[in-house]
């Protein structure tokens, strides 16, 4: 059986080290068998993945700016709580903050950058509830923003 690591890989990621916080919160927060994650930007080890969706980025480039950044609430579970991937019993909830005008109608779109990911590489643990909606701006010129709950 392949291992949601080795699924990852097979994806062409490895898990990132996880991003310190940059204002006053923590990254992640375990009580009972819940993990809490706190927003995690699209960003990776060239930088932050910065635009504005349906005026810099097209949907293909938010999906994987989605991608990105649901590596790093990944990272948060892993490094952050000490929970190995093997060990996520269920992706509960993932709130998805997209950067976007205001004629942009598909932030579910770009959701599914990240919500695919989960699916293929924890199967059925990976399912999870989401909202997904356009902001002004996120952090940093971010494009893409994910928080998650998750059971351990």
């Amino acid at each position: 059986m392949t291992s949601p690591t080795e699924k990852l890989r097979e994806y062409g990621y490895e898990l990132p080290a996880p991003k310190p916080p940059v204002a006053s919160y923590v990254p992640v927060v375990t009580t009972g068998n819940l993990v809490y994650v706190s927003g995690q930007i699209s960003s990776n080890e060239q930088g932050v993945v910065t635009g504005l969706l349906g005026e810099t980025l097209n949907v293909v480039q938010g999906g994987n700016a989605a991608e990105l950044a649901i590596l790093n609430v990944l990272s948060q579970i892993v490094h952050g709580a000490g929970v190995p991937l093997a060990d996520i019993k269920r992706i509960v909830k993932l709130t998805v903050l997209v950067a976007s005008t205001s004629d942009f109608f598909e932030q579910h779109l770009v959701a599914n950058g990240a919500s695919n990911l989960l699916v293929g590489v924890l199967g059925d643990k990976g399912k999870h509830a989401r909202a997904a909606f356009g902001v002004a701006s996120l952090p940093f010129g971010a494009a893409v923003e994910i928080d998650a709950v998750v059971e351990i």
